[in-house]
């Protein structure tokens, strides 16, 4: 490694990790990574091929058909994964610096949103093992059963760049401890810190083959989803891309997660503590700089106090510190791309044509002379049917919409494409719970937001398919087995 700065260093990495191996790729292709805060290159690794796909899944097939890792008893195989959740907590700071440096997170909130939410995730799945059922006894209509859970088999999980090593340990976590053997495929906008995983991962004592971690870009993805070698893949990622995978999957009829995109609705009802309520939404309205999919980014106030609320949040979006993501002290970072800075100018554009109203924000930050920034902005007077919010825009845009009583709330919060999170704010706790059990989203939070990984996560409508985390998600890397047992046969 050669010294950039006094903050960074070019990270260049020469080699993939295959099978639990560190070796030289098959092609020549590069992958540069470039910093979205000062726009210059602070990383190389190799860009992963077809022929560097086929090797991975070649092995994770070996290792799954004929390997010990699916033979461990699940006892073995929790000891090496909390290992790595071990050396995970160890490196935490090292992981949330590296991944701020890649994506623009601010370091403040890398630290937890990056890396220990990502200890936590595989932490979590240990929990979860442990007391899953991997077989039961039932009594059928024609004599006993023996249902079995049995690890699907090769899984190629797909991450995006916004939180890379959460949604990894969300995959990998499961699926090593039910079994499986794994192909991860990184975003190319974030591969350095994989390299961090591959390290602990190497040291862990994963058995050879169980694990191969390839940066690429959507060619060689689809490649791995298509491939003929896999048995279950596990995606995060746009809806657009998420309904490519499933196409693609579908014709070998792999068997497919889905976790999509959000337009989540922050529903405040009258009776609500106000300063408590923009404190609990703000920032995850503008959490990893807008870049996350579970993100409030519609904000319903009652028409009687959207005034208070409209300056409320217009007031937390302009106390936001924005700059270096890898300062402390900044609460809003750049954005990961310069095309995903020009997307939310873009719709910034798009919503005054469509007579919304900036509160706040609408520009580049004039701070900043260089890297990929927007500024916090709030649209106010916003209608449900603009399509700033309908769509996800994935930057810090966040539409304030006001509403009359109480059903047009839950209305127009469940009048959505998406429906994969929300929260609703209100002093009476079961009305919020009744609100809660009325709006047709995956995840949902009373008077707090929360992503609780021993629960279900995922969304309904275009936010996608299937759960992870909890015993819900640990069960889509399993096949079901029934083996029937002759009439009155009973264990001795």
């Amino acid at each position: 490694m050669t010294e950039r700065d006094d903050r960074t260093e070019l990270l260049e990495h020469g080699q993939l990790f295959i099978g639990g191996e560190f070796t030289d790729p098959l092609g020549a292709d590069v992958i540069e990574v470039v910093s979205p805060h000062t726009e210059e290159v602070i990383g190389r690794v190799p860009h992963a091929s077809e022929g560097d796909v086929d090797r991975a899944v070649a092995a994770a097939r070996r290792a799954f058909d004929e390997g010990p890792w699916p033979r461990m008893t699940l006892d073995e195989r929790i000891a090496v994964i909390t290992r790595i959740k071990d050396a995970f907590a160890v490196r935490h700071e090292e992981f949330a610096r590296l991944i701020s440096a890649q994506n623009g997170t601010p370091y403040s909130a890398s630290v937890m949103v990056q890396a220990l939410a990502a200890m936590m995730a595989w932490d979590a799945a240990i929990t979860v093992a442990r007391t899953f059922p991997y077989e039961e006894r039932r009594d059928g209509v024609l004599g006993p059963l023996l249902v079995r859970r049995e690890p699907v088999g090769v899984v190629a999980a797909v991450v995006p760049w916004n939180v890379p090593q959460f949604t990894a340990a969300a995959k990998l976590a499961p699926a090593l401890l039910a079994g499986c053997t794994a192909v991860l495929k990184v975003s190319p906008e974030t591969p350095l810190d994989a390299y961090l995983l591959a390290e602990i991962v190497a040291e862990a004592g994963l058995p050879e083959g169980v694990l191969s971690i390839l940066p690429a870009d959507r060619e060689v993805s689809e490649y791995l989803v298509g491939h003929r070698g896999v048995d279950k893949v596990s995606f995060t990622g746009s809806v657009a891309a998420g309904r490519r995978v499933m196409e693609v999957a579908s014709r070998n009829l792999t068997r497919v997660t889905l976790e999509l995109g959000g337009k989540s609705a922050a529903v405040i009802l009258p009776d609500a503590d106000l300063e408590a309520a923009v404190a609990g939404i703000a920032p995850f309205a503008w959490m990893i700089n807008g870049q996350a999919c579970v993100a409030q980014t519609r904000i319903l106030v009652p028409r009687s106090r959207y005034d208070e609320l409209a300056e409320a949040f217009a007031a937390a979006a302009g106390a936001l510190r924005v700059g270096d993501p890898l300062d402390p002290a900044t609460e809003l970072g750049p954005l990961v791309a310069r095309r995903q800075q020009q997307r939310s100018l873009d719709y910034i554009r798009l919503g005054q044509e469509e007579g919304a109203k900036i509160l706040t924000g609408g520009n580049v930050p004039a701070s900043q002379e260089r890297g990929w920034y927007v500024e916090p902005t709030l649209f106010g007077s916003v209608d449900n049917s603009m399509r700033i919010a309908r769509e996800e825009i994935f930057g810090p845009v966040i539409c304030l919409i006001p509403y009359g009583n109480e059903a047009e709330a839950v209305r127009i919060a469940d009048d959505s494409p998406y429906g994969l999170s929300g929260s609703v704010w209100t002093a009476d706790t079961g009305r919020g719970i009744d609100i809660a059990r009325r709006i047709r989203t995956g995840t949902y939070s009373v008077n707090t937001f929360s992503l609780d990984m021993l629960g279900p996560f995922g969304g309904y409508k275009n936010s996608g398919l299937g759960r992870e985390f909890g015993p819900e998600g640990y069960g889509e890397f399993f096949e079901h087995k029934m083996i029937h047992l002759p009439a009155g046969y009973r264990e001795a």
